[in-house]
């Protein structure tokens, strides 16, 4: 008998679940936007997207079509998400273009950021928050809480 692994085969411990109103749609974007590569795809009653798993970069995340009766919203319907999937990518400029171009919406554009990144966030047609990122310089702790603190520092008096 096999051995049964507790994370499937290309999975990581955490793995987003977005719900999405016309996923079917969503999953298009996401492979414009990010390049994901869908996986698997189950339909139920009527065609509706039960699940699908999609692969970016070295990461699987799922989604599936919003569904009120199974108390499933999507951000669409809650107005807004509180949660934000960070993105890292090799290049931070060409991706955030990428989904730009696809019909995400700019949220922060792009810059470079005290924490050693370079960074922006966008707005998926579907209401999900997606910052993408790329690492610039890697800081020792020490630098990390100096620009922090010059960086709060600027706010407070700007």
């Amino acid at each position: 008998m096999a051995i049964v692994r507790g994370v499937p085969d290309g999975f990581h411990t955490l793995s987003p679940y977005l719900i999405c109103k016309d996923a079917t749609r969503a999953i298009e974007f996401y492979k414009r936007a990010f390049g994901a590569t869908e996986l698997s795809r189950t339909t139920g009653p009527g065609g509706t997207l039960m699940n699908a798993q999609l692969r970016i970069g070295n990461s699987i995340f799922m989604l599936m079509e919003e569904n009120l009766e199974w108390k499933a919203r999507s951000p669409q319907s809650l107005n807004g998400s509180p949660v934000s999937i960070h993105l890292y990518v090799a290049d931070a400029d060409k991706v955030f273009g990428q989904a730009v171009a696809a019909g995400a919406s700019v949220k922060m554009p792009m810059d470079d950021m005290f924490w050693g990144d370079r960074y922006g966030s966008i707005s998926d047609p579907f209401g999900h928050s997606w910052d993408i990122a790329t690492r610039i310089t890697d800081l020792t702790e020490a630098e990390a809480k100096l620009a922090s603190d010059e960086f709060f520092s600027k706010m407070q008096h700007a």
